[in-house]
């Protein structure tokens, strides 16, 4: 097990193939300052490096998943052309939403709590959204004049189609847990009494699996509308062939020969 610190606005811990990146301003309700944005990107790049690391679970400290982009920090910015802010905000929050959302391993949401605005863009980066029935989302760019960003453009038309998310969004309607799991935003919830612990249940089933092949599942699940029906059947064809010389291959084989329960090691 090992735990990190990044300026303390972020929390690195690994422990037993789980990474888990908590963003940590509480007093900001981890709102998306600078440094919790650097902090988010600098961990995923460590984690890139690591060997011991199967599944990553992105949270947040004290109830609260995200307050999304800081706004007290907005009334402080200085004026600057359109092309600076363009640069400005690729460099920002959309830079993290593209470093979470391409990561090669399962990336599971946590959220015993709100997310909104970016914060929510976060949420819906990862693969799988795990919830508390104490958490809500919420697009309202709306309420401080701006449009969408940090990806949402591309993410929420593809999980509750295009009618849906222009209605979230121009509606800036925040969400309780069961209506985002009814409009497919969250894939599971959990009473808020046993989140914790079935949302960590969770999470180390999806650890505990066939690393390999769950990277490849990934890979090909996330381009599925980039190719036609041959193409998908061709990949996964490349897939499975490089997938069968795997440990955990062998050992998923044994086990169902056995009449027992896969050990997966990672490899």
């Amino acid at each position: 097990m090992s735990t990190s610190d990044i300026d303390d606005a972020v929390l690195l811990d690994v422990d037993d193939g789980v990474a888990t990146v908590r963003l940590n301003r509480p007093e900001r309700r981890n709102a998306l300052s600078p440094d919790v944005i650097a902090g988010v990107t600098d961990a995923f790049e460590d984690l890139q490096a690591r060997d011991d690391v199967r599944c990553v679970v992105v949270t947040g400290s004290e109830g609260v998943f995200c307050a999304g982009g800081d706004i007290e920090s907005m009334g402080e910015r200085e004026r600057t052309t359109a092309a600076d802010a363009v640069e400005r905000i690729t460099d920002s929050a959309h830079d993290l939403v593209e470093t979470v959302a391409t990561f090669p391993l399962p990336v599971v949401a946590k959220l015993g709590g709100p997310a909104f605005g970016a914060g929510g863009a976060i949420a819906l980066a990862c693969d799988v959204r795990v919830a508390s029935t104490d958490a809500k989302i919420g697009f309202g760019f709306r309420q401080v004049g701006l449009t969408i960003d940090s990806g949402l453009s591309h993410f929420l038309p593809r999980l509750v189609g295009r009618g849906r998310a222009k209605d979230l969004v121009f509606s800036g309607e925040l969400v309780d847990a069961q209506r985002a799991a009814d409009l497919g935003l969250f894939e599971r919830v959990f009473d808020a009494e046993t989140f914790d612990e079935r949302a960590d249940r969770y999470v180390q089933q999806v650890a505990s699996g066939p690393t390999a092949a769950l990277r490849h599942s990934k890979r090909l699940l996330d381009s599925n509308g980039d190719q036609s029906l041959r193409g998908a059947l061709q990949s996964e064809a490349t897939a499975q062939a490089a997938l069968m010389d795997t440990a955990d291959h062998e050992e998923g084989v044994s086990a169902f020969q056995e009449g027992r329960e896969p050990e997966f090691e990672g490899h």
